[in-house]
């Protein structure tokens, strides 16, 4: 059908379809993933609101969350021989950050894509990819299966109008003027990466690296501050930067630590300047539906232990046990859970509002946080859009000076021999440079219209692919309020978090939160890490 232009925006308004400009393709946009009102039924709630429960459950374990790090903890019991577990979680699939999709029978990521291959001090991240077959070891080598590695090419940047291969800005695309003291503050970054480096200084997980004074002087300060003391303000260096920022941690280089900013590179691959012992970056395990992937083989073997459509909305620590009472979203409900043990795999502002009588660290870690939010947008293609030519189409592929951390290709793992209809997968992070900026944009994603949005996505991808707008079908979008906890001065040295991650009585905590920052390593740490403690009160009981 025809529509009008008057009509089409009127049915954008309420977020059913976009319209491009006359004679060229509609695209239908809808949210996806549980309504916010789900999540907001605990913050909600007022004392004495839930009502008498329907019915009574008892399980050894309850695992509230099923995020990476619930699924961690849920493994490392069942491996022990806990089968009398029970995992809820709020939305209807397990996976949490790392959830798949799937549009027109491709699969498609809601959120985190990959997994770097595991460095000397991921244990658990490590023997979990040997289960998988993904990983071995002959003859003291460890190999990967090749057909799980992304594929060449890797990552792109486009600037000055073509793409280039990798996404640190190549000096020669910078002005004449910019390019030598550019080249030279790439090396003097480098050479003070590899310092820390060299000192073996940062680790992942995090738990595992000492805490020393050196690097409590760098938690204190902002990344940019630190940067600013080192003479480091070339605009494309900085660029970079705070790019990564915005990628692993949903806020730029103003908000996050120094700490942060170079646990980015020191923990993992390092930084090489153009041309000064430059090595081939480390590999990185995707999947079309990215690390959900990875979820959905953790969540497989729970069965009917898992419920999903859950909301956790208190919990009382009890002198025999936990009593957690939960809101059953399929059955219009509130049932009560009895357990010996409970691993909260959740947010700690989340488990701040669940637990009664808290301890105060929770408290404490839960003020000291802020939280980025995030947009993921899949775009349905017909066809992949024309490229402008240089670097050949990647599977990571990233615009200079873009508000967002461009694109993903779902179908770059295929092996089909000819390109054809695809998901390109964007991503946005929205925690801006202050917690004021982060709060105006989660009030902007939880009010805006999926076609809105939908439009912004299209038009900052359209720099690089002007025709995209013209072989988009549909536009599904994944809104994360609170995606991640971002790693802000004073975060990762803060003694609340410290002693949230010791053993607990009967109330035990797991999440990527604290590590202060949420990356997959982490949260599975602190998922088999709880487990572990869970075990150990067991056999003290």
């Amino acid at each position: 059908m025809n529509l009008t232009r008057r009509a089409a925006l009127a049915l954008a308004g309420a977020g059913l379809v976009g319209c491009t400009r006359e004679g060229e393709s509609r695209w239908t946009a809808q949210w996806v993933g549980a309504a916010h009102e789900r999540g907001h039924r605990l913050r909600d709630s007022k004392s004495g609101s839930l009502g008498a429960p329907a019915l009574t459950q008892r399980a050894s374990v309850i695992v509230v969350g099923a995020g990476i790090a619930g699924l961690a903890a849920a493994r490392g019991l069942m491996r022990a021989g806990v089968d009398d577990l029970r995992v809820l979680e709020l939305e209807d699939v397990a996976g949490g950050n790392s959830r798949g999709h799937r549009i027109a029978g491709m699969g498609c990521p809601l959120g985190a894509h990959y997994l770097p291959v595991p460095g000397p001090h991921a244990h658990e991240v490590a023997q979990l990819l040997d289960e998988l077959g993904l990983r071995r070891v002959e003859q003291g080598r460890v190999l990967y299966d090749e057909r799980h590695l992304c594929h060449s090419p890797q990552e792109r940047l486009f600037i000055e109008g073509q793409w280039v291969e990798g996404l640190l800005p190549p000096v020669e695309a910078l002005p004449a003027a910019a390019r030598e003291s550019t080249l030279a503050q790439y090396r003097r970054f480098a050479r003070e990466v590899q310092r820390w480096v060299d000192d073996h200084a940062f680790r992942m997980p995090t738990a595992r690296a000492a805490w020393r004074a050196e690097l409590a002087a760098l938690d204190a300060q902002r990344f940019d501050d630190w940067l600013a003391h080192q003479g480091l303000d070339a605009p494309a260096l900085r660029w970079y930067l705070d790019y990564c920022c915005r990628d692993d941690y949903g806020a730029g280089s103003a908000q996050v630590s120094a700490w942060a900013g170079l646990h980015y590179f020191a923990s993992r691959h390092g930084f090489h300047a153009p041309g000064e012992g430059e090595a081939e970056r480390d590999g990185v395990l995707t999947w079309g539906e990215g690390n959900g992937w990875l979820s959905a083989k953790l969540a497989a073997p729970l069965g009917e232990r898992l419920r999903t459509g859950c909301v956790a909305m208190r919990l009382r620590e009890l002198r025999e046990g936990v009593e957690l009472d939960v809101w059953n979203e399929r059955e219009h409900r509130v049932e009560r859970w009895q357990a010996a043990q409970v691993v909260l795999a959740l947010p700690l502002f989340v488990a701040a509002r669940l637990v009664e009588q808290a301890p105060a660290a929770l408290a404490e870690a839960a003020a000291a946080q802020r939280h980025a939010p995030w947009l993921v947008a899949n775009l349905h293609c017909e066809r992949p859009p024309i490229d402008r030519g240089g670097a050949p189409p990647s599977w990571d592929n990233v615009l200079y000076r873009s508000p967002a951390l461009g694109y993903v290709d779902a179908m770059h793992q295929s092996l089909r021999p000819h390109p054809g209809p695809t998901v390109l997968t964007a991503y946005w992070a929205l925690g801006g440079d202050d917690a004021a900026q982060a709060a105006a944009a989660r009030r902007e994603l939880l009010d805006g219209a999926a076609a809105s949005w939908a439009e912004r996505v299209l038009a900052d991808l359209a720099r690089a692919h002007p025709d995209l707008p013209r072989h988009v079908r549909r536009i599904e979008l994944m809104r994360y309020g609170h995606a991640m906890s971002i790693p802000v001065p004073g975060l990762r040295g803060h003694a609340a978090l410290q002693a949230l991650a010791r053993p607990q009585r009967r109330i035990h905590f797991a999440h990527a939160d604290l590590a202060g920052y949420s990356v997959f390593e982490e949260a599975f740490f602190h998922g088999s890490r709880a487990a572990a403690d869970v075990l150990r009160a067991f056999s003290r009981a």
